[in-house]
């Protein structure tokens, strides 16, 4: 997909795809976000070997967050398609 994302870029900068298209397109190749237990989340992060605050830095949110993740206080909602 990134091969193809890629192809379509380049279309779309020497105007060979319209901005509407390219938006459809890049929502197209989005990666899937895929729901992760508590017991996953620790799993990763233990495995990257990063403390709570490092893994929420790599996120770019709080290690109170990753914290409740962890205990499955909070789970994080996927974005609302906008089509």
């Amino acid at each position: 997909m990134a091969a193809i994302h890629e192809t379509a870029t380049d279309l779309y900068a020497v105007g060979g795809m319209d901005r509407k298209t390219m938006r459809k397109f890049d929502v197209l190749c989005l990666t899937q976000i895929q729901k992760m237990t508590p017991e996953k989340i620790r799993a990763l992060r233990t495995r990257e070997n990063a403390s709570q605050a490092v893994f929420a830095a790599y996120l770019n949110v709080t290690p109170s967050l990753v914290s409740k993740w962890e205990r499955g206080e909070r789970t994080r909602k996927a974005p609302h398609s906008n089509s």
